[in-house]
């Protein structure tokens, strides 16, 4: 018995960080301001990008994820809410060959889904993530690529955290910080002049922004959304 009351002893604390089943939170994370975005039944707060309602087609709820259809339109989704300064995590798998991604840093007034992007790809499989680690897993999407990702192939589950605290921005991959970055640093002005983003205005900088879940085309599934405000740091 006692092998068994050291394996519980163990999964003890990992519970009372993650709740006791996925899309649920514990009386201790939610006083510690902890919020689902996606409770694992309904869509409610999500919306499509651009638009009031959730698309019709190609996202759905399956067995708890948040689930986007290989090839089923329905175009990239937001939270209804916007956030500043703020903790997110969420669970996430990768159908073989797919590619998305989380979004922040958006501004539907662009009239396009661009901001900074957690890569969120099959490493191994996806043309797109052979171009090398600035969009492979929990990059910043084509500007900054993660240290020795913790990354789990495609088909299982991934947990990922972003943290924006003032000018500071953390990637995590499975219990490992895979990149940090500050806004308006010369490593992210460097960053952004080699990139895809460079005559993109406000790319780059901080404002309060809704978390947008990518429609690549390609098969994704998303649970256990959640989010908390963290205080800003002086002077953010």
């Amino acid at each position: 018995m006692r092998p068994l009351l050291a394996l519980l002893a163990a999964l003890i604390p990992l519970c009372a960080v993650y709740g006791a089943e996925p899309n649920t939170l514990t009386p201790e994370q939610r006083k510690d301001g902890w919020t689902l975005l996606f409770d694992g039944r309904d869509t409610e707060g999500w919306r499509s990008f651009g638009k009031k309602e959730f698309p019709a087609a190609g996202w759905d709820v399956e067995n708890g994820w948040l689930h986007h259809k290989p090839k089923g339109g329905g175009g990239d989704i937001i939270t209804t809410r916007t956030f500043r300064n703020f903790e997110l995590t969420f669970d996430w798998r990768i159908a073989p060959g797919g590619n998305s991604g989380v979004k922040y840093f958006i501004d539907e007034k662009r009239g396009a889904p661009i901001g900074h992007e957690y890569q969120v790809i099959d490493d191994a499989a996806h043309p797109d993530a052979s171009h090398g680690p600035k969009r492979q897993t929990a990059a910043l999407y084509d500007a900054l690529p993660p240290v020795n990702p913790a990354v789990r192939k495609a088909g299982e589950v991934n947990r990922s955290r972003i943290v924006v605290r003032g000018d500071t921005v953390e990637h995590w991959l499975n219990g490992r910080l895979a990149l940090r970055y500050g806004i308006g640093s010369p490593e992210l002005q460097a960053a952004k002049a080699a990139s895809k983003f460079k005559n993109e205005a406000r790319w780059g900088i901080r404002f309060p922004t809704p978390i947008l879940l990518q429609d690549h085309q390609d098969e994704v599934w998303f649970r256990d959304i959640r989010i908390r405000p963290l205080l800003p740091k002086a002077g953010g």
